[in-house]
């Protein structure tokens, strides 16, 4: 297995030394257009090389959270311009099939303005969430907060989790199943607070 890892994890080092700083920006803001491209395979290799000392671990951390927001935005703007029937119609062509709009609108509609900073957590959902939020015309400061802090974690947390590997391969298996707990310790936590101010803001509105 390691024959296979080590190649693909020196490739993707190598590769993002090159591009640098501008290819990790243009990669973040692709992957919050909704574009195929895993966020996991542009930070992690990058705080690897920041381990070598080929990139800035800060300057990463702040282009790769840059990139995101921006793209977000653009997403944001894109889906609250077209609306949701055209964005159904041509979602195909802008790599995002009628149905994952669908789902992850009806994820935005139960769980509110929240969700865009809980999706930007979750793998799956957090390319697609600036869409219903577009949509829906969710407060754009808001939107943008949420967003900035969802992202700058994320970001923080793949970065850190590639310079922690650096050289040593065998951390990797290892520091999946860290990443695996924290986010369900994250999901646990973030979960009932939801609930807990969604009941109060229930109560609140019925006094």
């Amino acid at each position: 297995m390691h024959e296979l890892i080590d190649p693909a994890i020196n490739f993707l080092v190598t590769f993002i030394s090159n591009i640098g700083y501008l290819g990790i920006f243009i990669g973040m803001f692709l992957e919050s257009t909704a574009f195929p491209l895993p966020s996991e395979l542009v930070v992690i290799p990058a705080g690897i090389a920041a381990s070598q000392g080929q990139m800035n671990l800060l300057l990463i951390i702040f282009v790769g959270t840059l990139g995101n927001v921006l793209g977000a935005i653009f997403s944001y703007y894109l889906a609250k311009s077209l609306g949701r029937a055209v964005l159904l119609k041509i979602g195909k062509y802008l790599f995002v099939k009628p149905e994952t709009i669908i789902k992850v609108e009806e994820y935005f509609k139960s769980h509110g303005s929240i969700s865009v900073f809980v999706a930007r957590l979750l793998p799956g959902l957090r390319h697609f969430i600036s869409l219903p939020a577009g949509i829906a015309g969710m407060n754009f400061r808001l939107f943008c907060f949420y967003t900035t802090l969802g992202s700058l974690i994320w970001t923080i947390v793949l970065a850190m989790l590639g310079y922690e590997i650096g050289e040593n391969r065998a951390l990797i298996k290892e520091y999946i199943h860290i990443i695996i707990m924290c986010c369900a310790a994250t999901c646990a936590l973030i979960i009932p607070c939801y609930y807990f101010f969604k009941k109060r803001k229930k109560v609140i509105s019925k006094v």
